[in-house]
């Protein structure tokens, strides 16, 4: 088996964006749920959600007072999970609760020793 990175994007940013607590209980229900799931098949290494906020370190000295976004669109977390192939491994990632958001996306990367 080999490690993959589930790389998780949202709008972290923009207020309007947010879901409500209602959503929010949802949405944790469902992410507990797939969550399980993959770590009932001993596939989850681990992961983390990341607060919303943030810097960004540029050359320079230059200090940035907000997580990198592109379009309002930044990293939200991420899971390490253990799969065959790529292909398994966004077999995975399909079944995350995150993708029926809007502005959402999953980044599936295999993990690559320095070098």
């Amino acid at each position: 088996m080999r490690q993959f990175a589930l790389i998780f994007r949202m709008d972290i940013l923009t207020p309007d964006a947010q879901p409500s607590p209602e959503q929010m209980r949802l949405y944790m229900e469902q992410w507990a749920e797939w969550i399980e799931w993959i770590r009932s098949q001993g596939r989850l290494e681990g992961g983390n959600h990341f607060h919303r906020k943030g810097k960004v370190l540029r050359p320079g000295g230059v200090v940035e007072n907000s997580p990198y976004a592109a379009e309002s669109i930044s990293v939200a977390g991420y899971i390490v999970v253990s799969a065959k192939d790529q292909r398994d491994a966004v077999r995975l990632a399909s079944k995350c609760p995150i993708l029926s958001g809007e502005s959402t996306s999953v980044e599936v990367r295999e993990l690559a020793g320095p070098g």
